[in-house]
């Protein structure tokens, strides 16, 4: 059975035309790349990954544009792994599907069964569990970005309602066996919102402490800051997975903040609001 989607309509268009219209849309706004992307399929093929927001795209879409640029003028990996947090609270603690086909307004969206099998077996962690999906929207998100610029795609979805930094290092690993064993070459996708429901002026101060974290991709630091300070990012586990993966790869790697803002940015509204940023990961 495919996985029909769970937000259309709701986080993102449901008819084809209009989304496509959000989506350039989201390219063109002003705090987006302000572009259009020059789409090169054949590109060099340099990101490793990009940690990506999840909201409604008419409030973090601009701000998701900006990973997505970079993805199009780099080129069409084979496979992209899409992680992100569990909200529903429904089904294993870290579960992906190997079976099947995602559906968007944009068409569908292929699993990776093998290396989908691969990542589950390396990791002893990620259950095949399609009831974690059902409802979840921070994978689906992603995904008519993607179809947008290139079409069908494959991908591996990894739902993870456990974040612990030991869960997220043994998924990092068994990403970059299981890509390294099957000769995949692989873009992870991070999908994560940062801090929630508070002043603009406050979520701009811990954003900045969590961004700081990512960009030195200090794992550690990271998870003690989050605690320390209860910036309640949702999508730690999803971020420590590529930070902890870009450190797997035998290349020198540069992390660099493509754009961040809040959705009082977008809203105009700035008394409670949540913190969004597009990073992307790539090798020198």
């Amino acid at each position: 059975m495919p996985r029909r989607p769970a937000v259309a309509g709701m986080f993102y268009e449901a008819d084809p035309e209009l989304l496509r219209n959000q989506i350039e849309e989201s390219y063109l706004h002003p705090l987006g790349p302000g572009k259009l992307p020059k789409i090169n399929i054949k590109g060099p093929r340099k990101v490793l990954g990009i940690v990506s927001p999840h909201a409604g795209y008419m409030y973090s879409g601009p701000i998701a544009a900006h990973g997505f640029y970079q993805l199009a003028i780099d080129g069409k990996p084979d496979t992209f792994i899409i992680l992100g947090p569990n909200h529903t609270g429904l089904g294993s603690p870290i579960a992906t599907m190997i079976e099947d086909y995602w559906v968007t307004p944009l068409g569908k969206a292929d699993i990776d069964s093998e290396l989908a099998k691969e990542v589950v077996k390396l990791s002893g962690i990620v259950d095949i569990d399609p009831s974690a999906h059902r409802y979840e929207h921070s994978v689906e998100v992603q995904i008519p970005f993607l179809q947008y610029l290139f079409g069908e795609i494959k991908f591996v979805p990894v739902s993870m309602m456990w974040q612990t930094p030991e869960a997220a290092l043994r998924i990092a690993k068994a990403i970059h066996e299981a890509s390294e064993k099957l000769n995949r070459d692989i873009v992870i996708i991070a999908s994560t919102d940062l801090n929630h429901y508070e002043p603009h002026s406050e979520t701009v101060k811990k954003d900045k402490m969590t961004i700081n974290a990512i960009l030195r991709r200090d794992s550690e630091e990271l998870s003690k800051i989050l605690d320390t300070y209860n910036i309640s990012m949702c999508g730690p586990g999803p971020t420590i997975v590529l930070m902890e993966y870009s450190k797997l790869i035998n290349h020198e790697v540069e992390v660099k903040l493509l754009k961040h803002a809040t959705s009082g940015d977008i809203t105009g509204d700035k008394s409670a609001v949540v913190g969004y940023a597009s990073i992307v990961f790539r090798r020198r």
